[in-house]
């Protein structure tokens, strides 16, 4: 969908003029494909068809098969960034499509053991992403930039703790800074409480907890996170609506649900975007932050989750204000970003829909 299309029109105010917090973005996933198109050339590497002429990739099912189809794309994605240069073109043109579609905040959440090797070491690979997250956050026309430090489930948990210990070095709260620890990749991998001593660091730096969880495993991985993380927000969650004991307990803890309703239908997890539980997760109380988890991937950004959630879902324009506010609320945005995205919020909802 666009401005133009169904989730635009007579009586209905612009979703590019809302102010969002985009919590839920992938490093990698979050690459234009034109540029994914020139690093491929410039490196002398060939992409697969889903990422050239047969582009966008299509996806089938949430099976072993789709999401192996998805991470050969992701990987292949990720092999076209080799070195300081491509890794900063990365920041600077997510913190800029970012706040063309309106976002005021965004924490793009990435885990540096990728680059390391073209640049001398996990270190100073999430210094260059935090150093250009700095320089384009103070200019015009781009949305400040924090980051997330991810593990991956798919490697020891011993490896989870040099990056926990790595971002506690970083943690801040503003643009530039760490403001929280993550762990992605495919949750039916590793065993959650193990991950549990490197979550344990994160939190004693004071850094947000956004393990994955509740995608592509249902309400039980949900409860299991719940108990072994200690999580402030969650990847995905929304198969939390399987339980409501679960649903209940994600609600109770004030854990918030980082919602991508794009790549849950692209990977199968739900038939369509109107069997995405958005409406049921709201009504139950949860605070919700809607993300374009890879766009790249699933050729879907932040904005068209917000058209959807109007056309789809038949959110109003109170309601997506209110679910604006959830994403700042849900944010390790600054004071200032807060106050100033509140404001605009207001204002958006202030001015007269067009007619």
């Amino acid at each position: 969908m666009s401005e133009d299309g169904p989730g635009a029109g007579p009586g209905r105010r612009p979703l590019t003029a809302l102010p969002k917090a985009h919590l839920h973005l992938h490093f990698t996933g979050s690459m234009r494909v034109s540029s994914v198109r020139d690093l491929a050339e410039d490196h002398g590497l060939r992409l697969p068809a889903s990422l050239g002429a047969d582009y966008p990739p299509r996806f089938t099912a949430a099976d072993e098969r789709g999401w192996f189809r998805f991470q050969r794309l992701y990987d292949a994605a990720r092999a076209v960034v080799q070195g300081e240069a491509d890794m900063r073109r990365i920041v600077r043109e997510a913190s800029l499509d970012d706040a063309a579609e309106g976002s005021r905040w965004l924490e793009i959440q990435v885990d540096p053991t990728s680059y390391a090797p073209f640049v001398g070491g996990i270190t100073p690979a999430l210094e260059i992403v935090l150093d250009e997250a700095a320089r384009v956050s103070g200019e015009p026309g781009a949305v400040p930039v924090a980051v997330v430090v991810a593990a991956s489930r798919m490697r020891h948990p011993l490896e989870a703790r040099t990056l926990a210990r790595l971002a506690a070095r970083y943690a801040g709260d503003g643009p530039g800074t760490v403001v929280g620890f993550g762990l992605s990749n495919d949750e039916r991998r590793g065993v959650t409480e193990e991950f549990a001593p490197a979550f344990g660091i994160a939190r004693r730096a004071g850094l947000a907890l956004v393990p994955h969880a509740g995608e592509l495993l249902g309400a039980d991985a949900v409860r299991a996170t719940l108990g072994a993380l200690t999580p402030d927000r969650l990847g995905h969650g929304v198969r939390a609506v399987e339980d409501p004991a679960v649903l209940g307990a994600v609600v109770e803890a004030g854990v918030a649900l980082e919602v991508c309703p794009g790549s849950n239908v692209s990977l199968g997890v739900f038939d369509g975007a109107a069997d995405v539980p958005l409406r049921t997760l709201l009504s139950a109380g949860a605070t919700v932050a809607l993300g374009a988890d890879d766009p790249l991937i699933f050729d879907t950004r932040l904005l068209a989750q917000y058209e959807t959630a109007r056309a789809v879902h038949g959110l109003d324009d109170t309601e997506l204000a209110a679910l604006a506010r959830s994403s700042f609320a849900a944010s390790r945005a600054p004071s200032d970003v807060r106050r100033a995205a509140e404001a605009g919020i207001d204002a958006w909802l202030a001015a007269a829909p067009p007619s």
